[in-house]
């Protein structure tokens, strides 16, 4: 029986686990190391115990710490979570040496799958399609240039103890391969401590869907239908749903029975996910087994209403599955987000920092929508550059998969967060783009859709409206409360008010005036009629456009205000008619000209130098290694030119834009 569970990881995992384990009336504890003394996970556990300092290597993945913390509170079960030491053999050996009960699946099971060449063999014995490939070790770079090229390109290069989308290229041609190689293998052997390389056939089109199953002690595995997995990017997931919009029942059936023959195959045990690589014929082709907890694991709760930590919970105390096969039913849609500490408009470059506002929308249950958030964070806190950059998981559920996107899309929307960079526009953005509301993704949609980066949305006219004129209505409430407070004179608003919406550059003549129940506007040759929910001060206002509510982020700026809605980011200045003639007068400030200095894009340990001053360069020519969140960054020379100084060395941790090298 278990009656005390530490949860050997951090953030929203845990604090999700805590959840659960409170549910079932087991005491919890948590872990700690520096950076997290004051995090919403210790808070939540009904004890704690500190394991050392902020780097995971000395904290989180030292097991004789947590063995430690285990004795020291009497704890007789441990949780993973997921990452950390989640699908390490030696931790589970470990514990059950101690007579700690792990929860999750056996020790051969997880050595067996964690290889991702031996789990591709028992894969293919137990008639589970794979994808060909290269099952063998990798000796060097020109091995793989050799073994890709029998393969035939592209191909794909990925750490065999691999997960988490570190370890992981793509190579399309030889000299891919072999840089390939080089940064799969340096990536896989700082993260996972284990640098084997294998290689396999790159699918075209290909769409990331993955089966979830439930397995007991006793013979009993089921599966709870399955997660599309498509948006990702560099490899690591974005957005996630289920059911999948491309599956058909035969083909759910087929994935759904061949994942449970093989964890039947492997003696597995507790929550796994089986993730295959579907084609546009719907061909699936077994990619890998997690044993473990997904970090998506919320959107098969949301259509099923499986509780998958008790599940676990359960399974591990040596109970049968509450559930059979044809009990199974998925319900409506869910649709999950990934909100990463990151600025989308930088290259999605890590950001760390202080969250000097974090409000997410309000979670509730009602018989048409869902709203869920999966957090690890809180107003205050910090975000560290030690483990991975995710804030929070946004979920919602509806009847139906426009339903789930349309609610979606207003959670998001309604999402405050501010002190750092953040991918809540980016959410929205694809929340909103027609290829992704029509269900026609693969994991090639954000490197297709947005080849250049992410550059913003640009708002539709109605979006547009709704901006305008949240700046106009917010701007004479404004004047209205001034005019009441200042009595000497007559400061009286005029029915109607003349005013200047100035977007960039240019201007549009505007008109405002009251209604009994909202406000009549004019911009340009356009006339509507607006509603709004905001107080002055709030930095949310509900405005409404067409019988249709919209949730706008409102931060004040010089002259007018910085809006935010459906992914689209707008600074709108209001003037009265004369102080836009003489604005369009003004000259724009020209940025500063940093053409000559390599800037660390992101906060960030310099891994390597790769070149020495006096050096000529190529364009396109390695300089820099910097690693930020455990992802390896090479930095690049943009143009020919000379070093001239190298400011920093190998080793040091910089900011956001400091200088790393000169040029001449």
């Amino acid at each position: 029986m278990i009656k005390k569970i530490l949860v050997a990881n951090r953030g929203e995992i845990a604090c999700r686990i805590f959840k659960t384990a409170k549910k079932m009336g087991i005491r919890t504890v948590a872990v700690y190391s520096d950076s997290d003394e004051n995090a919403l996970h210790v808070k939540m556990a009904d004890e704690a115990v500190y394991i050392g300092s902020s780097p995971a290597s000395e904290s989180y993945l030292v097991i004789d710490k947590i063995i430690a913390a285990c004795k020291q509170t009497g704890a007789n079960a441990v949780h993973p979570g997921y990452g950390f030491l989640s699908e390490r053999a030696e931790f589970c050996e470990r514990l059950a040496a101690e007579n700690i009960i792990f929860i999750g699946p056996p020790v051969p099971a997880i050595k067996a799958m964690g290889d991702k060449i031996t789990s591709k063999k028992i894969a293919q014995e137990a008639n589970v399609s794979i994808v060909p490939g290269h099952m063998d070790l990798i000796d060097d770079a020109k091995h793989a240039v050799k073994i890709s090229s029998e393969i035939g390109y592209p191909v794909m290069i990925k750490a065999s103890a691999g997960g988490g989308g570190k370890g992981m290229r793509i190579a399309w041609n030889d000299e891919e391969a072999r840089e390939g190689f080089a940064r799969s293998k340096s990536e896989a052997a700082s993260s996972f401590g284990d640098d084997r390389i294998f290689i396999e056939k790159f699918v075209v089109q290909p769409r990331h869907i993955e089966i979830q199953v439930l397995a007991d002690s006793h013979g009993n595995c089921i599966y709870l239908g399955e997660r599309e997995c498509s948006i990702q990017r560099r490899n690591q997931k974005v957005i996630e749903e289920a059911p999948s919009p491309f599956l058909d029942n035969n083909t759910r059936k087929a994935m759904g029975e061949q994942s449970c023959a093989l964890a039947l195959a492997v003696g597995y045990t507790s929550a796994g996910t089986v993730e295959f690589i579907v084609d546009k014929d719907r061909n699936f082709y077994f990619l890998e087994m997690n044993t473990r907890l997904q970090v998506e694991h919320p959107v098969t709760e949301m259509i099923t209403g499986i509780d998958l930590v008790e599940q676990m919970i359960c399974i591990a105390m040596g109970g049968k599955l509450s559930h059979k096969q044809d009990n199974v039913k998925l319900n409506g849609w869910a649709m999950e987000c990934r909100l990463y500490a990151e600025d989308p408009y930088r290259n999605f470059l890590p950001s760390i920092g202080r969250l000097t506002r974090y409000r997410p929308p309000v979670e509730e249950v009602h018989a048409d929508r869902i709203v869920r958030n999966d957090t690890g964070v809180f107003e205050g806190g910090e975000i560290s550059m030690f483990y991975d950059p995710m804030i929070a998981k946004l979920c919602t559920w509806a009847p139906d998969r426009d339903a789930a996107i349309s609610v979606m899309e207003t959670a998001l929307d309604n999402f405050e967060l501010e002190g750092i960079g953040h991918n809540l526009p980016f959410l929205s953005a694809v929340m909103g783009h027609s290829r992704f509301q029509s269900g026609n993704i693969t994991t090639a949609f954000i490197e297709e859709e947005y080849p250049n980066g992410f550059k913003g949305v640009s708002p539709n006219e109605n979006l547009q409206n709704v901006l305008s004129a949240t700046a106009l209505i917010i701007t004479r409430m404004k004047m209205k409360r001034i005019s009441a407070r200042d009595s000497t004179f007559d400061h009286s608003v005029p029915q109607e008010d003349k005013l200047t919406i100035r977007i960039g550059r240019q201007n549009t003549d505007a008109t405002i005036s009251d209604l009994i129940d909202g406000y009549n506007i004019t911009l340009g040759e356009k006339s509507f009629k607006s509603l709004i929910k905001y107080e002055l001060g709030n930095t949310l206002a509900e405005l409404t456009l067409n019988n249709v509510s919209y949730a706008v982020k409102v931060n004040p700026v010089i002259g007018g205000y910085s809006l935010r809605a459906r992914g689209a980011e707008q600074i709108i200045k209001v003037m009265k008619p004369r102080v836009a003639e003489l604005a369009v007068l003004m000259p724009d400030k020209k940025p500063a000209d940093t053409s000559k200095l390599l800037l660390c894009p992101m906060p960030g340990l310099i891994v390597s130098i790769m070149v020495s001053e006096g050096d000529m360069i190529e364009e396109g020519q390695a300089l820099a290694m910097v690693e930020a969140m455990k992802m390896e960054n090479v930095l690049r020379a943009a143009r020919p030119g000379i070093v001239s100084k190298i400011s920093v060395f190998e080793g040091d941790s910089l900011a956001v834009d400091e200088i790393i090298m000169e040029f001449v």
